[in-house]
Parts: structure tokens; C-alpha cells; sequence
């Protein structure tokens, strides 16, 4: 499970909306002088506030600190997606064009067209997968809570 520290910002049946702040890990890289990602984040993208919907069984008001989780293998299995998928179907409209005889040009144009192919599947995937709780981020605990437990007395 991959971990991120939020505060809830709203509420609703199911599920609450958390903030968190987007962090590079710049910090603990070894690359981190020639990376491009460390000069975005000196430049100030490094730590943007993100909006998540979190699903919850439990009742939070706004203000709480919670700590939010996702699987890793959703992570992973997105990732595969973004990366691989476009690339796989550029690839193979590329071979197949070859294959068939085109001229260079006609294979470049084959290859973009697989790639927005490929952009377009991966969009179909992100669609029916996005009410899938298996690849939705939820909440994991509290960390404070603003809501007021009456006193005994």
C-alpha cells in the first residue's frame, strides 16, 4: 500500500475529499543533479496541492488529518498502461505498415495513428476501470479528528 498524509476537505456518501500536497523525492536521489525533475521542482511544480476522492466507510468532517492508501499494484498496473500501451500499439502499426510494403512516410503517419490508438485505449481502460474500489484510493486512518466527543459527567 503506497501512503500520502491529506486533509479532508469534503464529504459526501462513501467517500470523502482529501488534499494533498504532491512532493518530489528529489531529495533522496542520487540522479538528482542532472535530472529534469528535480529543476522542475526547484522552479516551484514540485509540491502542488492535489484533490482525491478517497473512499471511507467511516465519518470524517472537514478539517480532519487522515492518512490516504492505494494499492501498489494499481500503481503498477496503471503505469504498465500509460507506458506500455500506447508505445505497443505504435509499434505494432508500425511493423504492420512495413510489413506491407508502405514508404516511410505512410509508416511515420501509421505510427502516430497507432499511438493516438493506443492513447485511445488506454482512455477506454481508465473509463471502465474508474469505478473499480480495487484501483481507488482509500482511507486508511486517522491522524486528528475535529470532531468533539461529548464529556462524561
Amino acid at each position: 500500500m503506497i501512503e500520502e498524509q491529506g486533509r479532508v476537505l469534503g464529504v459526501e456518501s462513501g467517500a470523502v475529499w482529501v488534499e494533498t500536497v504532491r512532493r518530489s523525492t528529489c531529495g533522496s536521489c542520487q540522479a538528482r543533479a542532472g535530472c529534469g525533475q528535480a529543476l522542475l521542482s526547484k522552479l516551484g511544480s514540485g509540491s502542488k496541492p492535489g484533490f482525491v476522492r478517497v473512499l471511507s466507510d467511516s465519518f470524517h468532517e472537514v478539517g480532519d488529518e487522515v492518512i490516504i492508501g492505494i494499492p501498489k499494484h494499481a500503481v503498477v498496473v496503471g503505469s504498465m498502461w500509460v507506458y506500455l500501451a500506447p508505445l505497443g500499439v505504435l509499434f505494432l502499426f508500425a511493423l504492420v505498415a512495413q510489413a506491407l510494403g508502405f514508404a516511410e512516410p505512410a509508416i511515420i503517419a501509421a505510427s502516430t495513428i497507432g499511438l493516438v490508438a493506443g492513447l485511445a485505449l488506454v482512455r477506454w481502460h481508465a473509463r471502465r476501470h474508474a469505478a473499480d474500489p480495487h484501483f481507488q484510493p482509500r482511507l486508511l486512518r486517522t491522524l486528528t479528528s475535529n470532531v468533539a466527543f461529548p464529556t462524561g459527567g
